[in-house]
C-alpha cells in the first residue's frame, strides 16, 4: 500500500507541471504585457495584478477563440474602469486575478479545480519533490533513461491501434516497427534503437483522445484531478482506454494490478524529475500558476492534435511551447 500511495502522490503532483510547464520566455512574455494607461499618472496597478483589458485565449472544442477582457469589480460589485485603481484597496488585487478562475464553458469547475491544484502543490512540495529528487540522486541518469525507454515502448501498441483508427497506415507501420525493434534489439525497450540509424524512427505517441479529436469530439470541460492532473472530459475517457490496451492485447504481466502500479510509480517519478526546473519556474514567474497550467495544457493538446489531424488542431503553435513530458521527443 505504501508503494501505491507514493505512486498516487507522484502522479498527482507531477501533473502540476508535466504537461503544462511553459518556458521562462513564454511566461515572462505573458506576464509582461502592459496594462492600459491609467487616467491619473500616480495610479498604478498592484504588482501582483495581471494586465487589465488583455484578451484571454479560451479553447473550446479544440477551436481557439479570443474572449473579451473580463470586467473586474470592486468588493461592492461596482465595475472598475480599465487602467483605474480609484477606490481599490491593495487587498482587492486578488479580485482581478480571480476573474481568470471564474467558471466558463471550458472550465466550469474552476474554483474546485483551483482548490485541487493548490492541495496537490502542497503535497508535491512536502512529499513528492523530495522523493523524486532523491530518486534522481540515487539512480544514474542512464538507468533512468532506460526505464523511460521501456515505458515509452509499452505505449507503442496503443499508438499503433489509434493510428489504424485514424486511417494513418504509414504511421501505424512505423509504430509497429518501433515496438518490434526496441523489444528485440533494444533489449525489451531499454534502448531506443529505432530512432537511431539506419532505422530513423522517432517516438511519435498517439492516444484514443487524439482519435476522438480527429473525428470531431471537442475537449469537453476541463478538470484538475488527483492522480491524473490537468485533463479534459475527452482526454480522461481516452486515457482510460489507453490504459486498457496492454492488459487486453498483451495480457500477462500487464493484467496484474501490482505491475501496473509499479510502472505508474516509475513513470510519475521519472517525469517529476524531468520537469523540476520547469515547475519551479511556473511557480515563481506566473501570476497565477493554476491558470498558467490550464492554458498551457490546452495549448499543448491542440498542438499534439494538430500534428496528427491538422484540421482539428493547431498546426502553428507558439514556438516557445514545449512538449508535454513523456509525450514528445526527448
Amino acid at each position: 500500500m505504501g508503494v501505491i500511495a507514493v505512486g498516487a502522490l507522484a502522479a498527482a503532483a507531477l501533473a502540476i507541471g508535466t504537461s503544462a510547464a511553459p518556458s521562462a520566455a513564454r511566461l515572462t512574455a505573458q506576464e509582461s504585457q502592459p496594462a492600459a494607461t491609467a487616467p491619473e499618472p500616480s495610479a498604478t496597478l498592484p504588482a501582483t495584478q495581471p494586465p487589465v483589458g488583455v484578451a484571454v485565449p479560451i479553447l473550446v472544442g479544440d477551436m481557439a477563440q479570443v474572449a473579451a477582457p473580463a470586467q473586474p469589480t470592486k468588493a461592492d460589485g461596482t465595475p472598475v474602469s480599465p487602467g483605474s485603481t480609484a477606490g481599490t484597496a491593495p487587498d482587492e488585487a486578488t479580485e482581478i486575478i480571480v476573474t481568470a478562475r471564474q467558471s466558463s464553458r471550458i472550465d466550469p469547475l474552476a474554483k474546485l479545480n483551483a482548490q485541487s491544484f493548490a492541495a496537490l502543490q502542497a503535497i508535491d512540495k512536502a512529499v513528492v519533490a523530495p522523493v523524486a529528487l532523491g530518486y534522481a540522486s540515487a539512480v544514474p541518469k542512464p538507468v533512468r533513461n532506460g526505464l523511460r525507454n521501456v515505458l515509452r515502448n509499452l505505449d507503442e501498441p496503443a499508438s499503433f491501434l489509434n493510428y489504424i483508427l485514424q486511417l494513418k497506415i504509414g504511421r501505424a507501420a512505423k509504430s509497429a516497427a518501433r515496438f518490434g525493434i526496441n523489444s528485440t534489439i533494444g533489449v525489451g525497450g531499454l534502448f531506443d534503437m529505432a530512432r537511431r540509424k539506419p532505422f530513423n524512427l522517432p517516438y511519435r505517441p498517439n492516444s484514443f483522445a487524439n482519435t476522438f479529436a480527429c473525428y470531431g469530439v471537442g475537449n469537453g470541460p476541463y478538470f484538475f484531478l488527483p492522480i491524473v492532473g490537468p485533463t479534459t472530459l475527452r482526454d480522461l475517457f481516452g486515457l482510460g482506454l489507453d490504459k486498457a490496451v496492454l492488459p487486453i492485447v498483451v495480457g500477462k504481466p500487464f493484467d496484474d494490478g501490482k505491475v501496473n502500479v509499479a510502472l505508474g510509480v516509475v513513470d510519475a517519478v521519472t517525469d517529476r524529475v524531468e520537469i523540476d526546473s520547469q515547475l519551479q519556474r511556473i511557480r515563481n514567474e506566473s501570476g497565477d500558476p493554476y491558470v498558467a497550467v490550464r492554458d498551457v495544457y490546452l495549448a499543448q493538446r491542440r498542438a499534439e492534435i494538430g500534428a496528427i489531424c491538422p484540421r482539428n488542431g493547431d498546426t502553428n503553435p507558439d514556438p516557445d511551447l514545449i512538449s508535454r513530458v513523456g509525450k514528445g521527443p526527448r
